[in-house]
């Protein structure tokens, strides 16, 4: 928002404890120019035609429903208004050093058990059909790679948080092997100067017809 000074941002979240954090996050901005709605994407109790640019970050990957997300997006932006999407192919996750032989099997076998529970871990490589079959144009997307030695390796620490993977080697979806593999990610990453990790999330947008 600094960098658009003039603007003003509606934060859209129906998780209390998230908007909670948003709330905090965004503590520093005038409440002149800050609203927060707490509402499905399914049905946002926002007017129509109201907004010049939508984000929307790690969201589509938890949807049942992506397409009627999509279309509710579509209501509440203006004319040659643009939605932009951030979000995750499991297919093209990334690298890590030192590597897990298994990972591509890991992410694999989550992204089935994230699918028979309504959600959509490869997501990524169906958003531009998804946007063009919900109306709009101009439609485009891109690969953005992030790496550890650039950023950070705090940021990257989290996607090999064993508490990420305990639920599912409980379940059975993956194996004790495999979660031993992750385990000694795990451990490299936290701990190992020579560890570091490259992530890719995908880009996709597309923009309301005049």
């Amino acid at each position: 928002m600094n960098s658009l000074p003039d603007s003003e941002l509606t934060s859209l979240e129906i998780d209390r404890s998230l908007q909670a954090q948003a709330k905090e996050r965004l503590k520093d901005i005038p409440s002149m120019r800050l609203k927060f709605v707490e509402s499905s994407i399914y049905g946002m109790d926002l007017p129509d035609d109201s907004f010049d640019f939508v984000v929307a970050r790690l969201i589509f990957l938890h949807l049942n429903n992506p397409n009627e997300a999509a279309q509710e997006i579509y209501r509440v932006l203006k004319p040659g208004g643009r939605l932009a999407i951030i979000d995750v192919d499991d297919g093209v996750f990334g690298a890590v050093n030192p590597d897990v032989p298994a990972l591509h099997t890991v992410l694999m076998k989550i992204s089935d058990y994230v699918a028979q529970h309504g959600g959509n871990r490869l997501i990524g490589r169906s958003l531009p059909r998804l946007l063009s079959e919900s109306g709009y144009i101009d439609v485009d997307i891109d690969s953005v790679l992030q790496h550890s030695d650039l950023l950070g390796i705090e940021g990257f620490k989290q996607q090999f948080n064993l508490n990420r993977f305990v639920h599912f080697a409980e379940k059975g979806v993956i194996s004790s092997e495999e979660f031993a593999q992750l385990q000694q990610a795990s451990d490299a990453i936290n701990h190992s100067p020579e560890a570091y990790a490259m992530m890719n999330f995908i880009t996709a947008c597309g923009t309301k017809p005049l």
